[in-house]
């Protein structure tokens, strides 16, 4: 059965989840993170049946990271964006794997760029990073320039050192 924007909504505020609006097909909600393995398996029980992707943003300021997991449903047309923090000095959520089987290259991606470790995630192995021994490159406090000095020898753009 088809719900319209207004009724996933409704659903989701009367369990307690704040839902901002964002366009005529799309909604975040922020989630606790003690809460979000039973919130995104509660979206898939009505018909949020593709994890889109992950994705996760850095705010050094406030010490945390935010991940966004993106979830779309065939049947209502809708995009949600479910938008959880944890601390960054601490970063660690629980892996949702089992929940969909295309969360593995999305945790990895996500631990490979800002070392966010998804507990029960049995292989954040890099994909793309080979032999990289910095912390991770989306990170924030990642230096590029103090990197590309060190391990290259060089100047980016060709600017003094």
């Amino acid at each position: 059965m088809k719900l319209e924007k207004e009724n996933i909504i409704e659903l989701l505020n009367n369990k307690g989840v704040e839902v901002i609006d964002l366009y005529p097909t799309q909604i975040a909600v922020k989630v606790k993170k003690d809460n979000i393995i039973n919130h995104l398996v509660y979206l898939k029980s009505i018909g949020f049946d593709h994890l889109s992707f992950i994705c996760a943003v850095d705010f050094i300021d406030e010490g945390e990271f935010e991940l966004v997991y993106h979830v779309w449903s065939y049947t209502h047309k809708i995009h949600i964006l479910n938008k959880v923090r944890i601390d960054r000095n601490e970063p660690k959520i629980p892996t949702i794997v089992d929940l969909w089987e295309q969360a593995q290259f999305y945790e990895q991606e996500v631990h490979e760029f800002f070392g966010i470790v998804f507990e029960g995630n049995k292989d954040l192995s890099h994909l793309f990073l080979e032999n990289w021994v910095d912390i991770p490159p989306l990170r924030k406090d990642f230096d590029t320039r103090e990197f590309s000095i060190r391990l290259f020898d060089a100047i980016p753009n060709g600017g003094d050192r």
